[in-house]
């Protein structure tokens, strides 16, 4: 009798148990179903695969060479005699420095070429900065050295190492009143460190050119003199 009342209680507990347990599984809001739902925040990043200056987004020609001298579509720059000339490189800086690496020496050379080859095209160059290189309290920020910088160790290089006419040459400084991107981020701000240069013969082109940046509100072009050996 005593075998009987035992086999019935552990019959009845076993059966108590799986209720329990299909229970839990079955019930949508159980604590460890809760621990595990958990929302992962998605970031944007604009990305440039190619390093040409020009984010993957808007360029049209994806695979060109690092640092390689393109137009505003990221697509290599294109000469012959119905074309004629027209080129274009951005050179981008460390925060607070107007030093020009090594790796944008080799696309200048390329550019000091085709101004050889074509001795009536001009050369127009602009520097810039990022927002946060503006110091209200620094009198270089306030006289726009360090854009007026970049653009002149530009210049500098082609006349130097080139010998390319420096009246062939026009800078202008664009400070931070002409970013290509917003001064939101470390990447956005490094966009902005930086010159862009224009190379055309087409007089058509150098006018259109010249006005954009010529604005009061945006860019003014400067001299400086200068005695190379």
């Amino acid at each position: 009798m005593k075998n009987r009342l035992w086999t019935m209680m552990l019959v009845f507990s076993s059966f108590l148990m799986l209720t329990a347990c299909q229970n839990s599984m079955q019930n949508p809001t159980s604590t460890n179903q809760i621990g595990q739902l958990v929302d992962i925040p998605v970031a944007t990043v604009s990305v440039d695969s190619d390093g040409d200056g020009v984010n993957d987004e808007l360029d049209m020609c994806p695979n060109t060479q690092q640092n390689a001298v393109v137009d505003e579509r990221g697509c290599h720059f294109t000469t012959g005699p119905e074309i004629g000339l027209k080129m274009e490189i951005r050179i981008f800086f460390a925060q607070g420095s107007s030093d020009l690496l090594p790796k944008y020496q080799p696309e200048l050379d390329l550019i000091a070429e085709k101004l050889h080859e074509f001795d009536t095209a001009t050369m127009l160059v602009n520097g810039n900065i990022a927002e946060n290189e503006i110091d209200g309290n620094s009198l270089t920020a306030k006289s726009n050295t360090l854009a007026k910088n970049r653009a002149m160790i530009v210049k500098s290089y082609l006349i130097t190492q080139h010998q390319i006419a420096p009246e062939r040459i026009t800078t202008f400084d664009c400070s931070a009143r002409a970013p290509i991107a917003p001064n939101d981020t470390q990447e956005h701000r490094h966009m902005n460190r930086r010159v862009y240069g224009l190379v055309t013969r087409s007089d058509e082109d150098i006018y259109k050119t010249y006005q954009k940046y010529s604005k009061t509100d945006q860019c003014v072009e400067f001299k400086q003199d200068y005695h190379y050996r």
